[in-house]
């Protein structure tokens, strides 16, 4: 009994030291946002602020020019929940497709798919931004939100596999009862990877809620910038670099995804690990 106490003791004691050290960069940054932007760095090694400075918060808020933080988080949930419901939507379809449908090189196209998740982003930059500025959707939030209405290759290969384990009855007594293609899709496959369409929804909201490049290549306007672009504003490269109002607007920044993490966390274990009937 001692042994198993002592064990249980010592695992717990090693899981709060990982913990601690994962935790640490978020504890020093909320710590941070609270000490006055000439201390932040002189005093890094020490936590608690000296003194506490909360209008931190106040002038990090005001934001850039004639424009509050509230701008751009509210430009940062336009792109963050349009994309994300049109990047699961259209990659449930697309898997459904090729997890169901019978059609002439089906096996082609799924690996031209895999490839392209294998291709590095920086590669098609360049065709991306040319082709966006002859449709004249430079300066706009088009070049950001509609590409995501396409699918994306690792949600449709998770999708994939999560139909795959349906059974292939459901749809043989769905057509007999005069579904359709798309009406079995809606009304039969996508309730049973809602596990699997969540776990996509979580992973698109995180990538496109701290994306910086994108909006950095197409968006021009202070009216149109994202909360990733707001927070390098407040960096100067000619004066003082505001970091205290930085690093409390980035504070402010994780609030939406700690919420979204704490609120769907099981979707991601489920999504992955389950079957897609219980």
């Amino acid at each position: 009994m001692k042994t198993k106490l002592t064990r249980k003791w010592m695992y717990h004691l090693v899981a709060a030291a990982g913990a601690f050290l994962m935790l640490y960069p978020v504890l020093w940054l909320v710590m941070s946002s609270f000490k006055p932007s000439t201390d932040i760095f002189v005093t890094a090694e020490s936590l608690i602020p000296d003194p506490w400075i909360w209008s931190n918060y106040a002038d990090g808020w005001q934001g850039i020019g004639d424009f509050t933080f509230a701008t751009f988080i509210k430009n940062s949930l336009i792109i963050v929940i349009i994309s994300t419901i049109g990047s699961t939507f259209s990659s449930a379809l697309v898997a459904f497709g090729f997890a169901r449908l019978k059609f002439k090189g089906r096996g082609f196209w799924f690996i031209v798919m895999m490839f392209t998740l294998m291709l590095p982003n920086d590669v098609v930059l360049v065709p991306q931004y040319i082709l966006f500025a002859k449709l004249g959707w430079l300066n706009s939030m088009y070049p950001i939100i509609v590409p995501s209405f396409f699918g994306h290759p690792f949600f449709i290969f998770l999708i994939i596999q999560f139909i795959r384990t349906i059974p292939g009855e459901l749809d043989e007594a769905a057509v007999m009862d005069g579904c359709g293609k798309f009406k079995l899709f809606v009304r039969i496959i996508m309730p049973l990877v809602t596990p699997a369409m969540a776990t996509a929804a979580i992973f698109s909201f995180y990538w496109r809620w701290e994306d910086l490049l994108g909006p950095l290549l197409y968006l021009n306007k202070p009216s149109l910038y994202t909360v990733s672009m707001a927070l390098k504003m407040f960096l100067d490269n000619e004066s003082l670099s505001n970091w205290g109002a930085m690093f409390a607007m980035s504070v402010v920044s994780l609030i939406p995804v700690i919420l979204i993490f704490f609120l769907f966390q099981r979707y991601i274990v489920e999504g992955i690990s389950t079957s897609g009937l219980k």
